[in-house]
């Protein structure tokens, strides 16, 4: 790896080391786009939201945000003013459907795709403004391996990688651990596999990716578990309205309930109502 990238990353990972720590930061990524990881990161915000978390929803896919078209929402500011110095993040933020509130992202813009190191930190420092605010902040980055991916990736507490059981998509989320596996950071990665036709298959994706890395690059990966394959996820989003708040008794929803189920267990217990959780685990899986 280019040794100008690997100390950009050491100096964001210690930055964020050295901040106050008062919320959890989770990264959704994935290897290659197509894969559902916009809707993955607003309907697992939405469901902790409901549980009593408070959440935080920041799109950092630089260039081709779209969780403003998911939420319906039209925002006046955007990170690319963050960025820019003309406006602090907490000055952006927005109410979101669910009780949620999002940073919006920007569209269309070029420079957004290709960030210099000091404005990689000013993203990241701003964010950490937002910790007092948040239990959890849930940051919705781009796809694939480029800096301003592996940047966010490498300074969360958690990357969550979203693939789905398509060979392309696979092959690239084996990609991404790879590169994440050479930061030398020791990020936590937990693997979610979407649009699983079943639990089964979901199983298969999991402990063929999860061996593979294991055994050729010496890193853990985490089982998320799997959000089943449903035509009311392409419905809900055609209709500008995450899932979760469209079809709440969907199997999709179900799954994203389950989602935050694991996301809980893994950050502060006594935050979140647990017991809600572990009931819907139990029906469904």
């Amino acid at each position: 790896m280019d040794k100008t990238i690997v100390d950009q990353a050491e100096k964001l990972r210690l930055m964020v080391r050295d901040r106050k720590k008062t919320a959890q930061i989770l990264a959704v990524t994935s290897g290659k786009g197509g894969v559902g990881k916009t809707s993955v990161a607003a309907n697992l915000a939405i469901c902790l939201r409901a549980a009593g978390k408070r959440v935080v929803l920041v799109d950092a896919d630089l260039g081709l945000a779209n969780l403003d078209v998911l939420f319906n929402i039209k925002s006046r500011y955007n990170l690319a003013h963050v960025i820019s110095g003309r406006r602090h993040i907490d000055e952006i933020i927005q109410k979101a459907p669910g009780g949620v509130k999002l940073v919006c992202g920007a569209s269309g813009l070029a420079e957004m795709a290709e960030l210099t190191s000091f404005q990689r930190q000013r993203i990241i420092q701003e964010l950490s403004t937002l910790e007092s605010q948040a239990d959890i902040i849930i940051v919705d980055t781009g796809a694939g391996i480029s800096p301003n991916v592996l940047a966010f990736c490498e300074s969360a507490d958690h990357t969550l990688l979203v693939a789905t059981p398509e060979p392309t998509s696979v092959t690239d989320a084996y990609a991404m651990i790879k590169r994440l596996s050479q930061s030398g950071t020791g990020v936590k990665v937990s693997l979610l596999v979407n649009m699983a036709q079943s639990r089964l298959q979901a199983k298969n994706v999991y402990q063929r990716l999860s061996m593979t890395a294991r055994k050729f690059l010496d890193i853990p990966i985490s089982d998320a578990g799997f959000i089943l394959k449903d035509e009311r996820v392409p419905e809900s989003v055609c209709n500008c309205e995450p899932v979760v708040l469209a079809y709440p008794r969907c199997q999709a929803s179900y799954c994203f309930l389950a989602l935050a189920s694991k996301i809980n267990r893994g950050s502060d217990r006594s935050a979140l109502n647990d017991g809600f959780f572990k009931k819907v685990v139990n029906w469904f899986f």
